[in-house]
């Protein structure tokens, strides 16, 4: 009988197959419902929002269709390169937010994530990462790095 890949801590992005069967249906829920919120406002209230959160009224638009963990990549390969993302997000806000948005909006999701499941991130990102260059730059300053 063939033993099935369990989830662990040095793999977080290998779940069995409900597991990823459930994490799929809380994402798509999830984002349905921020959706259908932003869908339910009027242009004034989404402009005030996306104001209030430094971001395009089209951005958080597509924000909330992404769902909530549209940028969890962003944070997985910032730990996989050695990287705190607390740090990051307490001394640079606002780049962070400049690449949660990116990250957000990236086509190349299924490949990022890959690479982190297989350990390959911190050798082939540059090829495809829109954050590439300021994960590198960060890898550069120790106030910003994992002890």
């Amino acid at each position: 009988m063939t033993e099935i890949a369990r989830p662990d801590a040095a793999n977080p992005y290998e779940p069995g197959l409900a597991g990823r069967f459930l994490r799929w249906c809380a994402k798509a829920y999830n984002a349905a419902s921020e959706a259908e919120v932003i869908a339910t406002m009027d242009e004034r209230m989404i402009s005030s929002i996306a104001r209030d959160c430094s971001i395009s009224p089209q951005d958080l638009v597509r924000l909330a269709r992404a769902g909530p963990e549209a940028a969890d990549e962003m944070l997985a390969m910032m730990r996989h390169l050695g990287i705190d993302p607390v740090e990051v997000l307490l001394q640079h806000p606002v780049l962070f937010r400049d690449m949660q948005l990116r990250c957000a909006k990236c086509s190349a999701k299924s490949r990022c994530r890959r690479d982190l499941a297989n350990s390959n991130a911190g050798k082939e990102f540059g090829h495809y990462c829109g954050n590439s260059d300021e994960l590198k730059g960060m890898r550069a300053q120790p106030n910003l790095l994992l002890d």
